[in-house]
């Protein structure tokens, strides 16, 4: 099967899928797909507080930002869904969770095979602020535990560090807020350029189908029966 007609098939079973959902849950898709990116992506460090975990969620989602991973060393990643209200299911969640394995190193090495630089979000040495971040490539940020920050290995191999000017006696923000501080910024900064920062058809489709397919009753069985009429 070719790659355009493996496109169609998709095509024809989202078309068929969106049946099940109403014209406002399929325009909400079609006008909110438009504005998802993977050019930025996020990267949350041993997180271990769930209310912390689904605020970052939500705001992803907010700002349009697709992947998420979720690196979990020494804890486990949790969403509490008081608090994502939903958001999770709209995001495509990357868990890095090998026993026995390093996995932010086995992170960096993901995301660098897909063309991203690494930057982590702590002070350092050879920092720079948010506003002189440069976007002339693909981006993750990289964040750390709610307490002590990223892990020293995070901090040694990522690629660039950045930080929001304070001007308090605190030493931080909250990750939440700091993650919408930097993902407000930053895909602002996106927009007003010209880079490509949009999804490819084919990333739309796969994503669109992905949304259908977590909002009706019994995804499998429809696609089962779309199947069968082929």
């Amino acid at each position: 099967m070719t790659s355009s007609t493996d496109f169609f098939q998709k095509k024809k079973l989202y078309d068929y899928l969106s049946q099940y959902i109403s014209d406002n849950k399929r325009h909400l898709f079609e006008q909110n797909i438009q504005h998802r990116t993977r050019y930025l992506t996020v990267v949350l460090e041993n997180l271990f507080q769930s209310h912390n975990a689904s605020a970052v969620l939500r705001t992803c989602d907010c700002f349009g930002i697709q992947d998420i991973h979720a690196i979990e060393n020494t804890n486990h990643f949790e969403v509490n869904a008081d608090i994502a209200l939903g958001a999770s299911k709209w995001l495509t969640i990357n868990k890095h969770n090998e026993k026995d394995q390093n996995n932010t190193l086995n992170c960096y090495e993901r995301l660098r095979k897909q063309g991203y630089k690494i930057i982590a979000t702590t002070p350092h040495t050879k920092d720079c602020t948010i506003e002189k971040l440069k976007l002339n490539q693909k981006t993750a940020l990289i964040f750390g535990t709610e307490l002590e920050g990223l892990s020293k290995t995070a901090i040694d191999n990522a690629d660039g560090y950045v930080k929001i000017p304070m001007y308090g006696f605190t030493e931080s923000f909250n990750i939440s807020v700091s993650a919408s501080i930097f993902l407000f910024y930053l895909t602002q900064k996106l927009k007003k350029s010209k880079i490509d920062w949009k999804l490819s058809e084919k990333e739309m489709l796969d994503i669109k189908i992905d949304w259908v397919k977590s909002v009706v009753k019994k995804p499998e069985l429809i696609i089962e029966r779309f199947l069968q009429e082929q």
